[in-house]
């Protein structure tokens, strides 16, 4: 049973890592907390049944589609729900302007896909049990994902602007660095990480519309729990979450598992409001 709790945890942590990611990703270069992250990882999982499963095409195509579609999904965030309100960040319209486009999307896709949940194909038909793949497929997805993403931001010129926006967009924009295609660049990116969300935590998720809200809460605790823009911290606190979720649903079970972890997040956020491994904000006087 331990085993079970461990490698579901680790799994379903995993998914809400790279939702914490995609989370990040997006706020890097617009400052903007957009509540579309969780159904990217909602239409990673629709896209990839339809692509897989419905139109009977190979793994590795399915991928290659649901990927370019949910990047395209983040490039049109950042221009109907991003860009007109960026003057405006102090009055926090992005709050409606991103939930918007993400009851859109829910609904959009509830009405052409399905509102029951339907099933999502064996990708590498390989294990079973605790050591199935779709156990492991996703922590194996976020661990290459987190490190992909030091290698782009810490070895290429692309990742270095995308840095050098996050940090100061005034002077990097002084310095001549295209801030509104890095931004779109950015959304793009974080498209992709909540597609591979989806697509990797498929089986476990299924391809249900519902999906979207439920990774938006759940992907964003590991944002705050690591502390708002660090993704190693993130990944940590998405593979605690998920270990402490599942271990809740086995000891209590049903609604008092998600008391336990909104008990839980609570007490983490009162004792490090920063997050456990976020740095204390410096402000200037």
């Amino acid at each position: 049973m331990l085993a079970s709790i461990i490698a579901s945890g680790l799994a379903v942590g995993a998914v809400y890592a790279l939702i914490g990611i995609t989370y990040n990703t997006m706020f890097a270069t617009s400052r903007v907390m957009s509540f579309t992250a969780g159904q990217l990882g909602m239409l990673g999982g629709v896209f990839g049944s339809l692509f897989a499963l419905r139109l009977g095409l190979p793994v590795l195509p399915a991928l290659v589609l649901t990927l370019a579609c949910c990047a395209l999904i983040g490039v049109v965030t950042e221009i109907v729900a991003v860009r007109p309100v960026l003057k405006s960040l102090d009055q926090h319209l992005y709050v409606l302007t991103t939930l918007a486009l993400a009851l859109l999307i829910q609904h959009t896709t509830a009405m052409e896909w399905s509102t029951e949940p339907q099933p999502f194909p064996r990708l590498l038909n390989l294990g079973s049990g605790i050591w199935d793949e779709k156990y492991w497929l996703p922590v194996v997805v976020c661990l290459l994902t987190i490190l992909g993403l030091e290698y782009l931001y810490r070895r290429t010129l692309v990742g270095r602007a995308f840095v050098a926006i996050a940090e100061d967009n005034f002077a990097a924009r002084a310095l001549g660095l295209p801030e509104r295609n890095l931004r779109i660049a950015s959304y793009a990116l974080a498209g992709a990480i909540g597609a591979l969300a989806g697509f990797a935590g498929g089986q476990l998720l299924l391809a249900f519309f519902a999906n979207g809200p439920l990774l938006n809460f759940y992907g964003f605790i590991p944002v705050a729990l690591g502390g708002l823009g660090n993704n190693r911290g993130a990944v940590i606190g998405g593979f605690l979450l998920g270990l402490f979720q599942q271990a809740a649903n086995f000891m209590v079970g049903g609604i008092f598992s998600s008391v336990a972890v909104f008990t839980l997040f609570i007490i983490v956020l009162l004792a490090a409001p920063q997050g456990m491994f976020g740095a204390q904000a410096a402000r200037r006087v």
